[in-house]
Parts: structure tokens; sequence; C-alpha cells
């Protein structure tokens, strides 16, 4: 519950754990998001929460694409949190321009306060050793609200043409590949350093 806490490794690392931490941290997201769409429909006039057209395959493959690039790879390169953390920060702010119109009055404002709190829950992970749970529970979230979203009618569902979804499935997930084995490869580069040290 202390914010001075979210910047640091997790007292636990047990699946429990970090299962209670990503609700806490969703938990505290959604509440933000809420209050950010109310205040956003009285402060803009005829605002209503952008949503751009999504597939299935683009927002499984977002976990490891994200995870990887703003979380995984900076804190196997450069091993510190701060950085880590500016990779969050840039990661949230993304979010904010999820809308075909970029512009005050069409921005993704529920969406980007929906996933500030989410930041911290990824660099925890990662700098607690379990960046895997965070792509694995970042696919998983994105998926669940995608078919639920396209359920209710609240994201628009793939509605550009079918070839164009297939290009872009292929190459989310040939994207996906590589991030992932790169940061795997970093992963086992520090370990083996590590390994070195305590050996010498």
């Amino acid at each position: 519950m202390n914010p001075r806490s979210w910047l640091s490794t997790y007292r636990r690392t047990s699946i429990g754990y970090l299962t209670k931490m990503l609700l806490f941290y969703h938990g505290v997201g959604l509440l933000l998001m809420l209050v950010g769409s109310s205040v956003a429909e009285r402060v803009i006039s005829d605002y209503k929460e952008p949503s751009i057209a999504l597939s299935l395959t683009s927002v499984l493959s977002a976990g490891p694409i994200e995870e990887t690039i703003f979380y995984g790879i900076p804190f196997y390169v450069f091993g510190n949190n701060l950085v880590v953390l500016a990779g969050g920060i840039a990661w949230a702010m993304i979010h904010i321009l999820n809308t075909n119109t970029p512009s005050f009055s069409n921005l993704a404002y529920a969406n980007w306060l929906f996933v500030v709190p989410s930041l911290f829950f990824s660099l925890r992970t990662w700098i607690s050793g379990k960046g895997w749970f965070a792509i694995l529970t970042h696919s998983a979230w994105n998926g669940i609200f995608f078919m639920l979203g396209c359920a209710f009618g609240e994201t628009s569902c793939v509605n550009i043409s079918s070839e164009k979804i297939f290009a872009i499935s292929i190459g989310s997930i040939i994207l996906s590949g590589a991030l992932l084995s790169l940061t795997y490869l970093l992963y086992k580069r520090n370990h083996d350093k590590k390994a070195q040290r305590l050996a010498t």
C-alpha cells in the first residue's frame, strides 16, 4: 500500500502473492479509469473514450512485445530500476494515444489512467526476477478484456480487411518471438555473469 515501495522488489514472489499484487495494481487502475472517465466527460464537451480496431492476435502479442521492449530489455541491458521506470513511463504515455484522431478532446484518458498503476506492477515484477509472469498476465488481461469489449460492443473488433489482419497477426507473432528470444538471451547473459562472479 505504501507508494514508496512501488519501486522496490516484492517481499515474496510466489504465484499467489504476484496474483495479489496484479489485482491490487489493476484494481487501483480501474478506480482511476472510472474517475478519469467521469471527469473527462464533464470537462470535455461530447467526450467519448476513443477506441481503435483490434484483433485477438494483436492484443495477445502486446504482452510479450510491450513487456520486453519497455521493461525486460531495459532491465537486463542496464540493470537499473530507474531506467526500467523510465521505460514504464514511456509505455504508459503511449496508451493515451490509443485513438485514431489524436487531439486534446479525443485522447484515451481512461486507458492511460488505468495503465499508470499497472506500470508499477510490471516494473516490480521484472526487478523481482519474474518477468515471465508479467508477460503472461499482460496477455491474459488483454485477451479477457478484448473478448468482453467485443461481446458488449465497447471495443471496435476487427473491422479492417482480412489480408491486413493476417499480415499484422503474422508480424506480431514474429516480433513477439524475436523480442522474447532477445530478452531470454540477455537474461541468460546476466545470469551467467552473476554465476561467474560468485565462482571467483
